[in-house]
Order: C-alpha cells, then sequence, then structure tokens
C-alpha cells in the first residue's frame, strides 16, 4: 500500500484577493511562507520516501519547505498543475459573475465555467493519470504531492468513487496548506483520511508493518 499524503499550496495574493489563479505562476505571501513552514513541522515526525509538487511557484515553494526539512528533493510535474482557466485567470467572483453570468451559473452548479482553457474532467484525467504514476514508481512508501485546489479535489473524489464535478458540489476547497491522505493499493485510491485523521491513519499503517514483520516468513520469503 503507499500512502499519499496530500496538501494544497500556501497562500499567495491572488488566494486573498479571491481571484482565481489557474496556470497563473503567483508566489507565496509572506502568510503563505509561514503555512508551509507551519506544514514542515507538522510534517518533521513522519518520514517521507518523496516529495512531488505542481511546478507552478506556489506549489513548489510549499514543498520545497517540507523537503528541506526531510533532506529530499522536490520532483515536479506539470501534470499536477491547476485547472486552467482560461480567460478567468486573475478574475473575482464578482468580476466572472458580470463578464460570463452563463458560464458563472455552470460553475456554481458544479461544471466548468470557462469556454477556454481546460475542463474540471479534462484536469482530473491528468491529474489521476500523474497520481497513478507516482504511487506506481513505490507501492509502499509514504509520499507526500503538494498541489491545488482543483487537483486535490479530483484525487479526493476519485479516493470516494465520485468524479470531479460531482464531488465539487458537496464539498468546498481544502484551505491553504491543509493535509488530507488517501492509500492506493492494487492500483486503486481506496481511501480518504480528512486531515484529523493522517496521524491514525500512519499509526495503523506501522502497526501493520510491525505485525507483518513480526509474522514467520512466507515460502517464497
Amino acid at each position: 500500500m503507499t500512502t499519499l499524503l496530500i496538501a494544497r499550496h500556501g497562500e499567495t495574493d491572488w488566494n486573498r484577493a479571491r481571484r482565481w489563479q489557474g496556470h497563473a505562476d503567483r508566489p507565496l505571501t509572506k502568510r503563505g511562507r509561514a503555512q508551509a513552514a507551519e506544514l514542515a513541522e507538522r510534517l518533521a515526525d513522519i518520514a517521507l520516501d518523496a516529495v512531488y509538487s505542481s511546478d507552478l511557484r506556489r506549489a513548489r515553494e510549499t514543498a520545497e519547505a517540507v523537503a528541506h526539512a526531510q533532506g529530499v528533493d522536490v520532483v515536479q510535474l506539470a501534470e499536477l498543475r491547476e485547472v486552467d482557466v482560461g480567460s478567468w485567470e486573475g478574475l473575482t467572483r464578482e468580476e466572472a459573475e458580470t463578464r460570463f453570468p452563463d458560464g458563472f451559473r455552470r460553475w456554481l452548479a458544479g461544471g466548468t465555467g470557462w469556454e477556454d482553457g481546460e475542463s474540471y474532467p479534462e484536469m482530473s484525467t491528468r491529474v489521476l493519470a500523474a497520481v497513478d504514476r507516482i504511487a506506481g514508481e513505490d507501492e509502499s512508501g509514504r509520499l507526500l504531492i503538494v498541489s491545488h485546489g482543483g487537483p486535490i479535489r479530483a484525487i479526493h473524489g476519485a479516493a470516494l468513487g465520485m468524479d470531479v464535478e460531482a464531488y465539487r458540489r458537496i464539498r468546498p476547497v481544502e484551505p491553504n496548506a491543509r493535509l488530507s491522505a488517501v492509500c492506493v493499493e492494487g492500483g486503486r485510491l481506496t481511501e480518504l483520511c480528512p486531515a484529523g485523521r493522517i496521524d491514525e491513519l500512519l499509526a495503523r499503517d506501522q502497526e501493520e508493518r510491525s505485525q507483518a514483520a513480526s509474522q514467520p516468513p512466507s515460502p517464497a520469503g
């Protein structure tokens, strides 16, 4: 089983202004850097086998804070980027509603509001393919993925057997620097664990490893 810890990047100025960022490469604010440092401290006692990140600066800077403390490098993947919001990039909700009223209604209903850029299902396909590849490279590891609100919703939805648009209708976007965890077993996302249960998940994982180690070896071992 692969344990994937999932974290959203820290705050940017456009997060604070509630603007769509998409592929815009905004840096962390002072608060965002503090959130990244807090995330690194939160994970200080959890040994990570690898740290993966979107290649956008806000995610990379957040991941680097954790990776530096863990003594590992950040593997950057463009496939973990936020959904490309096209012409909505940089807009506030009020601006999008004024300029694109029909699209804004679609977006409120859980669908893709912009008519250019990338749809939520397209984003979900690329993100889940990347997650599958990451998990396949270490089938018994504990990995951190630092990404964005849209991709994290896609991962959470898949862990619950839902598509990203259905999940958007029932759950708000994750706050900046929030942790969650999913398990991958047999090539499938099998469990979604809210932030408060991460320690429980990791403790159970360690207990299972210890129990397995105490058993007699199998004929193949």
